[in-house]
């Protein structure tokens, strides 16, 4: 009764995380939305770190909401990340002029790396194999090669 238990597929969070993560741009959005919370951060700073609010005050911190929104959006909607990289982009690149330097450089590189890698996502590509599997599996055929020439 008990090994019946333990046997019954249940799904495991990790491999089902692991398994909704590669099906999206994951590494692209999530630094695109960590460079807007590392901007909105910088502004919330005292008066003595903060080197100026920006241009009209208001896109200084509607540029940084919006790079947050769009890496959601890449996790979220994966379909339309071409879309929403190029917006991230311009929208990091625009912080520059808004946001204290981009968030002193750290929420605008954030921010232009992830669009990048949301841009350059393909989701048909195959799952990369790992050097040591390629390694065992050269090695299996080296050992077939040899045994079959004997």
């Amino acid at each position: 009764m008990l090994s019946a238990v333990a046997e019954s597929p249940r799904p495991v969070p990790r491999r089902s995380f692991r398994a909704w993560r590669a099906r999206r741009p994951f590494w692209g959005g999530l630094l695109l939305a960590l460079g807007g919370g590392e901007i909105l951060l910088t502004e919330k700073a005292s008066l003595k770190v903060v080197m100026h609010i920006g241009m009209q005050g208001l896109a200084g911190y509607l540029l940084p909401v919006l790079m947050a929104l769009l890496g959601l959006l890449v996790l979220f909607n994966p379909t339309q990340r071409l879309f929403y990289s190029i917006l991230g982009v311009l929208a990091s690149l625009g912080t520059w002029v808004t946001s204290n330097l981009g968030g002193f450089f750290i929420g605008l590189l954030l921010g232009v790396v992830g669009s990048c890698l949301a841009f350059g996502w393909l989701p048909d590509q195959e799952p990369r194999v790992s050097r040591r599997k390629r390694r065992r599996q050269a090695r299996a055929l080296a050992e077939e090669a040899g045994a079959s020439t004997v």
